[in-house]
């Protein structure tokens, strides 16, 4: 599996320092995430606002995206370690290494259908390796190559009109199509992937049932507001 730009960061010494580091806190802070993310977008993320917000002295309001990727937390030591070492420099789980209670996951057991979203500029997952699940399932397989990159790719309302992507189905029996003829096929579609994500399980899923009309908070208090919170524009 391709992982892209993140394989510059991502060596054997380096998990290992970084384990290092994570057995003594029991963490990886916010802030190591956060800066690594940052340099792989260093243009976008770090240089672009430099020039903007302190030498043109023209520091605009964050979106509510931005307000979102600022809200980073801690990863669990036993967490990271597992991704970073088994699914990322090992490829356990594609390659049917990967062990839950002492049995190895194997991916081809799969059969229920599945939609599966890639994303044309993804840094992190980039859409020809996420389309790789092709060869990996045995199912149904719908799969959507979202505009946009790797969080705004994947957030994106269909209240908001830029948004555009691509869809194809294939059936489990049918022949596999490589992703360069996957992307001659598919017809590029305007507005948001949600709404085929919603059409899809509707598709696939039981009758409709009532929303709740109020959350179950403690002391019958009434929720503080929609998600995420206040908090994460206010900080």
């Amino acid at each position: 599996i391709d992982a892209g730009e993140l394989t510059l960061f991502m060596n054997e010494s380096q998990v290992a320092f970084l384990e290092d580091m994570m057995r003594r806190s029991g963490v990886l802070e916010a802030t190591q995430m956060a800066g690594a993310f940052q340099l792989l977008r260093s243009n976008d993320m770090i240089w672009s606002r430099l020039i903007r917000d302190y030498l043109m002295g023209e520091r605009a309001a964050p979106s509510d995206l931005m307000s979102w990727n600022a809200d980073a937390t801690r990863m669990p030591y036993r967490m990271h370690s597992d991704y970073l070492r088994k699914l990322f420099l090992n490829n356990d789980l594609a390659e049917g290494r990967y062990l839950v209670e002492g049995q190895p996951v194997a991916l081809s057991d799969l059969r229920a259908p599945m939609f599966v979203v890639g994303t044309v500029r993804d840094h992190v997952a980039p859409w020809q390796s996420v389309y790789k699940i092709h060869l990996l399932a045995d199912a149904d397989i719908a799969f959507v190559l979202a505009s946009g990159g790797h969080n705004a790719g994947i957030v994106a309302p269909p209240s908001e009109e830029e948004h555009s992507y691509q869809l194809l189905e294939k059936k489990a029996d049918h022949p596999y199509v490589g992703p360069d003829e996957w992307l001659r096929e598919a017809v590029k579609r305007d507005g948001s992937w949600w709404l085929e994500w919603v059409r899809f399980l509707t598709a696939h899923s039981g009758a409709w049932v009532p929303a709740q009309s109020a959350l179950h908070t403690p002391e019958g208090r009434s929720p503080l507001g929609d998600a995420p919170g206040q908090y994460v524009f206010q900080h």
